[in-house]
């Protein structure tokens, strides 16, 4: 293999790292403050992608669709957690996986009733289409570029909207000991709203993201949440920096074990062998080393260890 394919294929890496760090910030900050299993996180990740399409198709601007994705989800986020989530803080977590994944179910067939079963899609904009020169004769899409930029920058607002505002206070406080800071008089059925909304913004601004690239159809946000869940178990539960970090290395470990591996199997196999040795080990690849972490770590690379 080239350098110049090897780093295209770890800008590639970098960018699913990326979009799984938007999507998994807001799933690992809902269990982390909340302690609540949401698998409906998928759900406003489609929805996300759904309003900006919908967005982009009536009024042409991109920016647009971004902020719509971005309120639609938040909004969406905190009805549910006011309809049915609030409800569930107190009961296990099977109860919990059951009312999100009847969630998902009502999700999925109530955007098929508006959408439609056809996927929709949501064009790049001309100012972030086409290739980009990067050093060393790279040729790289300037969408995926754009896509890692923004995923650093909320990467940033995170980590300073924890570390220095009241908010943030209040939800490292509720990581740690959440009938405490309700006994210091903060209202805790607002802040889970507040988290709730922003993790679920979080999610519909990645399917927004990825829905450029990308069709934008129902259950597009199931095996997103799959490796989501991966990224925070590896990262560590509750860890925003854990999920940074997780979401690279998945990134970075699904792109190039899919390249790598039948390149690699290719050098004692013969070619339709080695390809399809190759891309199921690849599949495979991000699960050990989720095991791997665990074995090393059972509370993921970043999380509390008690």
């Amino acid at each position: 293999m080239s350098l110049i394919l090897l780093a295209e294929q770890v800008l590639n890496g970098l960018q699913l790292g990326v979009m799984l760090f938007v999507m998994a910030a807001g799933l690992t900050l809902v269990f982390g403050v909340m302690g609540l299993i949401n698998l409906a996180h998928g759900s406003l990740f489609m929805v996300g992608a759904f309003a900006a399409a919908a967005v982009a198709a009536a009024t042409g601007s991109f920016a647009f669709a971004l902020v719509a994705a971005l309120a639609a989800a938040a909004a969406a986020g905190a009805l549910i957690e006011v309809a049915v989530i609030r409800r569930l803080y107190a009961r296990d977590h099977l109860d919990q996986v059951l009312a999100t994944f009847a969630l998902i179910l009502i999700f999925s067939e109530g955007t098929r009733w508006v959408f439609g079963s056809f996927p929709l899609f949501l064009n790049i904009p001309d100012y972030l289409s086409g290739p980009v020169s990067l050093p060393g004769g790279i040729q790289y899409p300037l969408y995926r570029l754009f896509l890692i930029a923004v995923g650093v920058l909320i990467a940033c607002g995170l980590f300073a909207l924890i570390a220095k505002t009241r908010l943030g206070i209040q939800i490292r406080a509720g990581e740690n000991d959440r009938e405490m800071i309700a006994a210091l008089g903060v209202d805790i059925t607002r802040l889970y709203t507040i988290v709730f909304a922003l993790g679920a913004g979080l999610a519909g601004l990645a399917g927004a993201l990825v829905g450029a690239i990308q069709s934008v159809q129902v259950g597009m946000g199931e095996p997103v949440l799959i490796l989501a869940f991966v990224v925070i178990v590896i990262g560590g539960i509750g860890s925003i920096k854990g999920a940074l970090v997780g979401a690279i290395l998945v990134g970075l470990t699904d792109t190039l074990g899919g390249v790598l591996l039948p390149q690699l199997f290719r050098l004692f196999m013969e070619n339709s062998t080695a390809s399809a040795a190759g891309s199921a080990l690849s599949s495979m690849l991000i699960y050990i080393l989720m095991a791997v972490v665990l074995i090393w770590r059972p509370t993921g690379l970043f999380g509390a260890r008690t």
